[in-house]
């Protein structure tokens, strides 16, 4: 069985904070998946949640805030045999990463998305992130927030997204099946994952997520209506698989490009040609 703790690693996460349990998580879905840590990427930008990689015995890519997706698709483009997991918060995929989230959607690249949700900006000390409820008072926003929270698995499953979820670090069970059938799922794959930021977010806590959440039952999830509506849903959010059907992959779709045919890590360089083609910097 694969090793993934980075033993010597401290964890520069505040005692209590949900991200410990998306870590453990993800342990036991690689492990119980028998992934290799050397043909799995994690790519991620910038953030509390952003750290993941640094914890994980993974290949890994720390890029700039908001910016994970790109180096993802990149990744999987060179080499499809790799299995690749882009991470972040919900400010830097959401907003800073806001742009590449929807055009990623569009091209349907076969990587996983986590979003680790805790509804504000963690490491720049408490503003409000993209996904923080209205009236919701924070050192920036002192009054209380006045812009509607972005609603990016409803945005998700309006572009066709061919994997949505969403999931609770609380709810241990559900995370690891959520992150494994993400993972399984040939295309994008988008999960949003509930933690608390107990330092910052005093009212989305453990308890707030246990009451404002169940558990998907009898529900289609390739019904796209269907899954819309249930994305909508915020008295009690819905958590397990909203929406999953099969399309082709960005991979898929560049194949049949003769650039395209052979993976860039199979190519021979040659040498020769790039030394012509280096004389004109010269």
């Amino acid at each position: 069985m694969a090793t993934w703790d980075m033993n010597t690693q401290d964890m520069a996460w505040c005692p209590g904070c949900g991200n410990f349990g998306i870590h453990t998580a993800m342990k036991k879905a690689f492990e119980e998946l028998e992934l290799k840590p050397e043909s799995t990427v994690m790519v991620s930008g910038i953030g509390q949640a952003a750290k993941m990689p640094q914890y994980l015995n993974i290949n890994m890519f720390n890029g700039l805030h908001g910016r994970s997706l790109p180096p993802a698709t990149a990744i999987k483009a060179a080499n499809p045999e790799l299995t690749v997991i882009a991470e972040s918060g919900d400010g830097c995929m959401l907003g800073e990463g806001g742009n590449h989230f929807i055009h990623t959607i569009r091209r349907n690249p076969d990587i996983t998305i986590i979003i680790h949700n805790n509804m504000i900006y963690g490491l720049t000390k408490g503003q409000a992130s993209p996904t923080s409820m209205k009236d919701f008072k924070t050192p920036v926003q002192t009054e209380g927030v006045i812009l509607e929270p972005i609603n990016h698995l409803a945005l998700a499953i309006s572009q066709n997204a061919c994997f949505v979820a969403r999931t609770f670090s609380g709810n241990q069970d559900l995370t690891v099946e959520i992150i494994k059938a993400a993972i399984n799922h040939k295309g994008l794959s988008i999960v949003d994952i509930f933690q608390p930021c107990v330092t910052f977010n005093k009212v989305n806590t453990y308890k707030w997520y246990q009451d404002h959440t169940y558990v998907l039952e009898n529900h289609d999830k390739t019904d796209r209506a269907a899954a819309l509506e249930k994305a909508f849903e915020t008295e009690k959010y819905p958590m397990g698989i909203l929406y999953e059907i099969q399309k082709e992959t960005f991979e898929d779709l560049t194949s049949g490009n003769l650039d395209f045919k052979e993976p860039l890590f199979k190519r021979k360089v040659n040498k020769d040609l790039l030394k012509e083609e280096f004389k004109q910097f010269a």
